[in-house]
This record gives C-alpha cells, structure tokens and sequence, in this order.
C-alpha cells in the first residue's frame, strides 16, 4: 500500500464520550492529536507481531480517511473536499506502557508508534456523496463483537478533525487520519484474529503473532 513521500499519519484521541468514560479520562478541552510513522501500517491479512516492550495490547477500531491534495483547507466543506480515500483501520496501544507515561507525563510513541501499530485496511474512493456523518461500523475478536461505532457519535467530526489539523501543519496528499476509537477497546493475544466491518467501509482481518 504506497503513500506518497512525506504523508503522515495522524490519530485524533478521546473522540466518543463512551470511550473516555470507560478509560475514565478527562474530556480534552480541544482535540487531542499524536502521529504514528508509515512503519505501523500493516496491510490486511498479514500478521500482526506482539511487540516485546509491552504486556497489554488493546484493539481501538477507527475509520480512516486519506486526504488527496496539499493545502490548509479554510471552511468545514473545503475540509470535507479534501478527503479521497475512505477505510477502517487499528490504533493498537499497549495500554500497560501508556498509562506509565502517563504516570509520569512522558509522551506516547512508546505505547502507540511501535511497528505494527497501525492496521490499515484497503482504502476505498471517497466521493462528495458519501456522508461521513453517519458511518457505522464494528470491531470483533474470534468471532464475537467487541466494538461497534457511528461517526454520529464522534465530539469532532471528521471535516472539523481535518480542520484543526490544518491550523498545525500543511496537510500533505496521502496523510492518512485516523478519527478515533468507540468504547469497547480490549486486550489483544498471540493467536486472536481482529476483524473490522463496516457496511459502506469493508470488512478486514489480522490475526496476532508472537512478536
């Protein structure tokens, strides 16, 4: 899955109410963002390796979209036009060693930007007519649903998450933003197979692997 030179991927944190209660977080007074390199996609279908650092994996099932120009878009609508790809996606955490940094207020890479840490599944076209306010979609381990999300539910929507982007960095065609997860987020295990669905979005897998 090639991106062009230069994209990034960008991850918006505490998006769904449900999910901050049941991590029990503050509701962030503006958007919470953080970036994981292109080295944490991982293609559908191929393994996901346990990564050695950490001893609690969780699964947070996101939407992702793909921007498709340069620019700082200015307008909610200017936002919505930049985006040209369409999937679901994985923010893996290892949550034992992100609430240590939390503890001690040390950034989050070490929890969040390992390799691997970021399944992607094949993108779609993203065309004006699709409604990026009402998606829905769901998240299941061996078989039993774990997660289930509608962008209906997001505190930022997806335009206003490209927007606020913009007023921190010149977006970049092919940066990948991952919207944020709904609650249901749980441990992932060597020999657990993840699959993510959504009507309009696919369906895709990954199974987990001793790292």
């Amino acid at each position: 899955m090639d991106q062009p030179s230069g994209a990034r991927i960008f991850c918006i944190g505490r998006n769904y109410a449900e999910h901050i209660q049941e991590l029990q977080n503050p509701v962030p007074a503006k958007p919470l963002f953080f970036l994981k390199p292109m080295s944490c996609i991982v293609p559908p279908g191929e393994p996901i390796p346990f990564p050695k650092h950490g001893s609690v994996l969780h699964h947070e099932v996101e939407v992702v979209v793909r921007l498709g120009r340069d620019g700082r878009p200015a307008s909610a609508a200017e936002a919505r036009g930049f985006v040209d790809g369409i999937t679901l996606g994985l923010d893996l955490t290892l949550r034992d060693v992100q609430d240590e940094q939390k503890k001690k207020g040390l950034p989050w890479e070490v929890a969040k930007a390992f390799d691997g840490a970021a399944p992607l599944g094949a993108l779609a076209p993203c065309g004006p007519s699709l409604d990026l306010g009402h998606l829905t979609f769901t998240g299941a381990v061996n078989g039993q649903v774990r997660q289930r999300g509608d962008t209906a539910q997001m505190l930022l929507d997806i335009p206003g998450q490209i927007l606020a982007l913009a007023r921190v960095w010149k977006l970049r065609k092919g940066d990948l933003v991952y919207t944020g997860t709904p609650a249901g987020v749980g441990p992932l295990v060597p020999g657990d197979t993840i699959e993510v669905s959504g009507e309009l979005l696919g369906t895709f897998s990954w199974k987990v692997v001793a790292g």
